[in-house]
C-alpha cells in the first residue's frame, strides 16, 4: 500500500470528522489538497467561481445541517477571498474549516509570489489560526481546530504550505477522537435561586428570545405561559419563536414591527435569551435585566445586566419552570397583545393596498405572494438590505422553515452563495435565494455554479435598480442619495443565456405564475421582479435626529410597512384577551 502524503491525511480526517464537501477554487499551492479530494470516495470538490462564495457556501452548509462544513482557497490572493464568508460564519456561530494553502514553505518570510500570512490575517474572524510547518504537526494542529471549530461554534483556520501538503505523513498519526457535537450547559443553582427570585418579584416580565433559542420553542412557551410574559424576538430568533406563539409580540431593531419595542421597556423585568441583539439603542436602560446565554462573553456586552446566567436556553428553562411561581394576572401580556394587534391593524394596508395595480410591483406584495407559495420546509436565504426587512416581515416561520442571512455580519451578496450551500445538503428540498440586485450583481458568477451542478436554487431577485438600505441610510443622516442607482440587465435574460430557467415580472398579475413555474422546473431558476425603488423602511421607534434627516431629504415620501401573514396571529392571539 502506496504511503500518504500530508493531504491526504488531511482529507481523511475532514471525512472522519463528518465533511462532506469542500468548496473552493483550484490553483497552485492548493493543488494536492484538491488532488486528495479527487481520490478520496468520502469527499466531494464543490468548484466555485470565487472563494468568498466557498466560505459563503460552507457557512450555510454548517447554520443548515449543524455538522462541521469546510472550504479552501489556494495562496495569497486565493485565500484572502474566503475572508468575508468566514467573518459571516464565525458571527453567525457556524462550524466551519477553512483550508489557506500557503506558498513555499522555504520562502515564507522573504517577499515571494503572492506571499501573505493567513495565520495572522484570519485570527480576527476565528477561534484557531494556525500554519503547519511541519508534517509531523499535521494531524494534531487539525483535531485542535476541529476541536475549535466545533466545540465553540466558529470557524477554525489552517494554513497549509503546498510543499509541505505534498510530504509524506508521519507513519504513525495520533488518532484521537473528534469532537462531533456541543454538550448541554446547567447554570449553578446560585445562578438559578437569582433569577427565580428577580422573576417572582417582578410583577411584569418580558422574555426577547434570539437564535440560542433554537430548540427551546416548547420550553420558552411553557416558561411564558407560566409567568404570562410577552415573548419578543430578534431577527435571528424570529425563525425559532415566533411560530405557534400566543405570546407574540414581534421584533425589535431597525427592521422591527410590532409591540416588540414597548413590551421591552415597560416591563419590571427583561429577560435575554440567547441573543446577542447588537442594537443597544433598543434596549432599556431603566428596567431591570437578566440574560441566559451559551456563550459567556456575550453576557452583558450590550446592556448592563443585574443578572448572568451562563447555560443553554433549553436546560436553564427546564431547570426554571418547576421553580418559578405561577403567575394569576394577564393584566400586562393582554396589554402588549392588544398593542402589538393594533400596531399591525395599521400597517398591513401597505402591502394590499391597490397591488393589482400597482407598478413597479410593491415589494412587499412579492414577499408577501413568496411566503405562500414557498414550500412548508423551504430554506430562504436573505440579501442584506431591503431583501432582510422584507425577510423580517413577510416570511413566516413555522418550525420547519429555515430563513439564513447575514444577520450578524450585514454583507451584501450573501444569499446566493448560501443558497448553493444550503441546497447541496438536499437536493429535494426546497432553497429560495431572496437577492436584492445589488447584493445578486456582487457575486452574479457563482449563478453558474447553479448551472454547472444543476443545482435547483431558485433566485427571487428583488430588482429595484437600487441599494435601497443605503438609500435609506442616507435619508436618515439628511443626505440626498448618491451612487446608489444600478442600470441593470434584463436578469432573467442572463439567467436563461446561462442554461437556467428564467422569467422576468413587471406587473403583479404575472407574479403567482411566475413562482409557481420557477418552483416546478426541475433545475436552477431565476424570477427578475422589477420592484418599486421608492418602498422604504422604517423602525417602529425613531428618533428625533432620524425625523430631522427624513424631514431634510424625503419629506415627499411616504414610508409605510407591511407585516404579512402576521397579522393573523396577533388577531388569533387576542381572543385569549378578555374583554372589557
Amino acid at each position: 500500500m502506496a504511503k500518504q502524503n500530508v493531504a491526504e491525511q488531511f482529507v481523511d480526517i475532514l471525512a472522519r470528522a463528518g465533511v462532506e464537501r469542500l468548496y473552493g477554487v483550484v490553483g497552485d499551492s492548493l493543488n494536492p489538497v484538491v488532488d486528495a479530494v479527487r481520490r478520496h470516495s468520502g469527499v466531494e470538490w464543490i468548484q466555485v467561481r470565487h472563494e468568498e462564495t466557498a466560505a459563503f457556501a460552507a457557512g450555510a452548509e454548517a447554520q443548515v445541517t449543524g455538522k462541521l462544513a469546510a472550504c479552501a482557497g489556494s495562496c495569497g490572493p486565493g485565500n484572502l477571498h474566503l475572508i468575508n464568508g468566514l467573518y459571516d460564519a464565525h458571527r453567525s456561530a457556524a462550524p466551519v474549516l477553512a483550508l489557506a494553502s500557503q506558498i513555499p514553505s522555504s520562502e515564507i518570510g522573504l517577499g515571494y509570489f503572492q506571499e501573505t500570512h493567513p495565520d495572522q490575517l484570519f485570527r480576527e474572524c476565528s477561534h484557531y489560526s494556525e500554519l503547519i510547518s511541519s508534517p509531523k504537526q499535521m494531524p494534531r494542529l487539525l483535531h485542535t481546530a476541529i476541536q475549535n471549530a466545533v466545540g465553540r461554534s466558529g470557524v477554525s483556520v489552517v494554513s497549509l504550505p503546498g510543499d509541505v501538503a505534498s510530504a509524506p505523513a508521519p507513519d504513525k498519526p495520533v488518532e484521537t477522537a473528534l469532537v462531533t457535537a456541543r454538550p448541554t450547559v446547567r447554570p449553578g443553582d446560585a445562578e438559578l435561586d437569582a433569577l427565580v427570585r428577580l422573576i417572582d418579584d417582578a410583577d411584569k416580565v418580558t422574555l426577547f428570545c434570539g437564535s440560542g433559542t433554537a430548540g427551546a420553542h416548547a420550553e420558552v412557551m411553557e416558561f411564558a405561559g407560566r409567568i404570562k410574559s410577552p415573548v419578543g424576538h430578534a431577527l435571528r430568533g424570529k425563525e425559532h419563536i415566533q411560530y405557534d406563539n400566543p405570546y407574540d409580540v414581534g421584533m425589535s431593531g431597525l427592521l422591527g414591527y410590532g409591540a416588540a419595542y414597548e413590551a421591552t421597556h415597560e416591563c419590571d423585568l427583561l429577560i435575554l435569551l440567547g441573543t446577542d441583539f447588537p442594537y443597544n439603542a433598543f434596549l432599556p436602560d431603566d428596567v431591570k435585566i437578566a440574560q441566559v446565554d451559551v456563550r459567556p462573553e456575550h453576557l452583558g456586552r450590550r446592556s448592563k445586566l443585574d443578572l448572568a446566567v451562563w447555560g443553554d436556553v433549553r436546560e436553564t428553562l427546564r431547570c426554571l419552570i418547576p421553580r418559578v411561581r405561577v403567575k394569576d394576572s394577564r393584566r400586562f401580556l393582554d396589554r402588549m397583545l392588544k398593542k402589538h394587534a393594533d400596531a399591525l391593524e395599521g400597517v398591513v394596508k401597505a402591502y394590499t393596498r391597490k397591488v393589482e395595480k400597482h407598478v413597479p410591483l410593491h415589494p412587499e406584495y412579492v414577499a408577501s405572494v413568496l411566503d405562500e407559495l414557498a414550500a412548508d420546509d423551504a430554506v430562504f436565504t436573505v440579501d442584506t438590505g431591503m431583501c432582510n426587512v422584507w425577510a423580517a416581515r413577510y416570511l413566516t416561520p413555522n418550525g420547519r422553515r429555515r430563513v439564513i442571512g447575514s444577520f450578524s455580519h450585514g454583507s451584501m451578496a450573501n444569499a446566493l452563495p448560501m443558497a448553493i450551500g444550503a441546497q447541496f445538503t438536499d437536493r429535494r428540498r426546497q432553497v429560495v435565494s431572496m437577492s436584492g440586485d445589488g447584493g445578486f450583481s456582487m457575486l452574479m458568477g457563482d449563478f453558474l455554479t447553479l448551472v454547472q451542478y444543476d443545482l435547483p436554487v431558485k433566485v427571487v431577485l428583488f430588482n429595484n435598480s437600487s441599494l435601497g438600505m443605503v438609500e435609506l441610510e442616507m435619508l436618515v443622516a439628511g443626505l440626498p442619495s448618491y451612487g446608489t442607482t444600478n442600470k441593470n440587465p434584463d436578469f432573467a435574460a442572463v439567467a436563461r443565456a446561462c442554461g437556467a430557467h428564467g422569467v422576468r415580472v413587471e406587473k403583479p398579475r404575472q407574479l403567482a405564475g411566475a413562482l409557481k413555474d420557477a418552483f416546478r422546473h426541475k433545475g436552477p431558476a431565476l424570477v427578475d421582479v422589477v420592484t418599486d425603488p421608492n418602498a422604504l423602511s422604517i423602525p417602529p421607534k425613531i428618533s428625533a435626529e432620524m425625523v430631522t434627516g427624513f424631514a431634510l431629504s424625503a419629506s415627499k415620501i411616504v414610508l409605510d410597512g407591511g407585516v404579512g401573514r402576521m397579522l393573523q396571529l396577533a388577531r388569533s392571539n387576542l381572543r385569549n384577551v378578555p374583554r372589557p
